[in-house]
């Protein structure tokens, strides 16, 4: 007796994690197919862009000296009228020509010249460039803004929930065997039994790094991001507190991500200090690029120029190796560095996330980092597929085809307290299932064809 009772809870629990897999699945596959294609070829960003704009981005011939950074920048500001330059890239390659971003006639563009003649060869608008498309799709989908972004990291939580409750469903509730646990069968093609292996295996094998992808990617996100960077300063587990060198921390409300290009994560948010005013010469940029090799910052680094006559020259480095992470801020008159933060200075979670952020953008090991990002993508975009065939070769007609709801309510309440306190860790998926819930409790169960639609 208490064998049978036992034995259907344990069906009953799984046929109420099945129905939550299936409805998260279904609704969030393809947004997450999205994110895999998007993401796919964001992790091959150097490449693809070097072969696009090869033209643009190295020299035709390397020149026996290369011109002052100032130099470039008055010929180009010379050279076209309306144009303002706000960063330049200090590179050490000889090959590669200088970036500079620019705002044009109220549009940010991003500007290439050859470093020997000071010449533009090359011009694109901010948002239209390659890598700026398919960051954009990944972060913010095709909808775009604060919308997309959402939408992004909604689906990205309930990922980890699909691979969660999908390890549950794999799990072998009798005899364990290897074919169709660990190995695909592929003796019945085109049956449900080849889909279901075909999803649920490569998910098994897949699952880990699945889990550490999606991770790596939330601190980026609206909300959750927000609540990890506000975790990693109330634990002093970000940058230091002694990371104003020369003065004690701004009152500014301005952080380091509205002033400058190119800073770590860890710094994003860090306040800006402010050029002590006193009617003196504001210093050039190869002086600062001076100021950068004398403290060691490894380039490639980039430079942003002040606003204002309290602005302060920022030296940011994130897109090379985590290890030479620095952000720097510098007096605009008296090269005083106020600001200096590296990688050695961050916290136990600013160093994780940091370098998740480089595992997720393909770059903390090179080729092989991109390949397995690669992997992963393929993968998740397999199992949305596998998942649809799935779907449709259980699915009877005049239904959606959902596992039918749960009748021991004990069951259905505890799972249902779970995936809450999965919301409370996770606000929007929270949100998500409080809306879910009413429109279940408030709609659908008092409409008969919608009853018998969702198998309520």
């Amino acid at each position: 007796m208490v064998s049978s009772t036992r034995s259907r809870l344990l069906s009953s629990l799984y046929q109420s994690v099945w129905r939550w897999h299936f409805y998260a699945g279904i609704i969030f596959a393809p947004f997450l197919i999205v994110l895999a294609v998007s993401g796919s070829v964001y992790l091959f960003k150097p490449q693809i862009e070097g072969y696009l704009y090869k033209e643009m981005l190295t020299v035709s011939e390397v020149g026996e000296a290369a011109m002052f950074a100032d130099d470039i920048i008055a010929k180009t500001e010379r050279a076209y009228p309306g144009t303002s330059i706000t960063s330049v890239v200090i590179s050490n390659d000889p090959r590669e020509t200088i970036k500079l971003s620019a705002n044009r006639d109220g549009v940010a563009k991003i500007m290439y010249a050859d470093p020997y003649t000071g010449q533009i060869v090359g011009m694109m608008n901010s948002d239209k460039t390659f890598a700026s498309f398919f960051k954009k799709m990944h972060s913010e989908l095709v909808v775009g803004g604060t919308w997309g972004n959402r939408l992004v990291e909604l689906a990205a939580c309930w990922a980890l929930i699909l691979v969660v409750t999908g390890l549950y469903l794999w799990w072998p509730r009798n005899r364990f065997q290897i074919w169709g646990t660990m190995l695909p069968r592929f003796n019945k093609p085109g049956s449900r039994q080849f889909w279901r292996d075909l999803h649920a295996v490569p998910a098994f094998w897949l699952s880990l790094f699945i889990v550490i992808l999606i991770v790596s990617g939330l601190p980026w996100s609206g909300i959750l991001g927000g609540q990890i960077d506000r975790l990693a300063n109330v634990t002093h587990t970000n940058y230091p507190t002694y990371a104003h060198s020369f003065m004690p921390g701004p009152e500014s409300v301005t952080v380091t991500k509205d002033i400058a290009e190119d800073v770590p994560w860890a710094s994003e948010n860090l306040p800006v200090p402010e050029s002590a005013v006193g009617g003196y010469m504001k210093l050039k940029v190869q002086e600062i690029k001076g100021i950068a090799d004398k403290q060691n910052v490894a380039p490639p680094y980039t430079i942003s120029l002040p606003r204002g006559e309290r602005g302060v020259y920022t030296i940011a480095t994130s897109h090379s190796r985590p290890g030479d992470d620095a952000t720097l801020h510098v007096d605009q008159y008296s090269g005083a560095v106020l600001t200096d933060i590296r990688f050695d200075n961050y916290g136990l979670m600013a160093k994780g996330i940091t370098m998740g952020i480089a595992l997720h953008e393909g770059r903390l090991f090179g080729l092989a980092n991109q390949l397995l990002g690669l992997i992963t993508a393929l993968g998740v975009i397999l199992l949305a597929v596998s998942s649809f065939f799935m779907w449709r070769k259980r699915k009877p007609d005049g239904k959606l085809g959902a596992p039918p709801r749960v009748k021991d309510r004990r069951i259905t309440v505890g799972v249902l307290v779970i995936m809450l306190v999965c919301g409370a860790i996770m606000p929007l998926v929270g949100l998500s299932i409080i809306v879910v819930v009413l429109l279940d409790w408030l709609i659908i169960r008092h409409i008969k064809p919608l009853r018998a639609w969702f198998s309520v």
